[in-house]
């Protein structure tokens, strides 16, 4: 049977190629737009549509694969022949687990999302610290793919802090973190 016979018959055929093959490539299609849909991603990862959590995850995960933000800073679900809008509250996914290996310059960290993509934090995938202008609180998000971000989860934060180190540099001292040969900067301070 050929896959798109498949895929008919399947309706979870699809689902388990986005699952094997990761997000389409939504970079390449510019279908005509078709409106609004009811779909909010609130700040803390998770999925609604017309105000009902959206609990299976496999679904979740085939939205998100089809996910893009365009230049006019709007969220959309796009595929081959249409594209809708959706509300975004902060970032699409949530960093939620992070594993180290290595130490010192030679350390990597890899983080991974409420939508299972992992990434190694590294020039393209890397980490911005803003504070949130309503608290002032910390705000870390990192790169995950073309413009989607993740906002790093409280308790992963607390674990990147936990593995900061110190150097001097142009006359500053700055704290932040080493992956893949990078240096991510948390904090500087001058020095005299």
């Amino acid at each position: 049977m050929s896959e798109s016979r498949k895929s008919a018959t399947d309706p979870f055929a699809l689902v388990r190629e986005i699952k094997v093959k990761g997000p389409a490539p939504v970079h390449l299609w510019n279908p005509p737009f078709c409106g609004e849909l009811d779909l909010v991603i609130r700040r803390d990862g998770s999925w609604w549509h017309e105000g009902q959590p959206i609990r299976r995850k496999a679904m979740q995960k085939l939205f998100a694969s089809v996910l893009r933000l365009d230049e006019d800073g709007v969220y959309y679900l796009v595929t081959p022949v249409e594209k809708v809008s959706i509300t975004v509250e902060d970032c699409p996914f949530v960093a939620q687990v992070l594993q180290v290996t290595g130490s010192g310059v030679q350390q990597c960290i890899q983080l991974t999302t409420n939508m299972d993509e992992t990434i190694t934090l590294n020039a393209r995938h890397s980490l911005q610290l803003n504070a949130d202008p309503a608290t002032g609180e910390p705000h870390p998000t990192v790169e995950i793919r073309s413009g989607l971000k993740a906002l790093i989860a409280r308790s992963v934060f607390y674990q990147l802090v936990e593995l900061a180190q110190t150097r001097e540099h142009e006359g500053q001292r700055e704290t932040g973190i080493y992956s893949a040969g990078e240096f991510f900067v948390l904090a500087t301070e001058a020095t005299v």
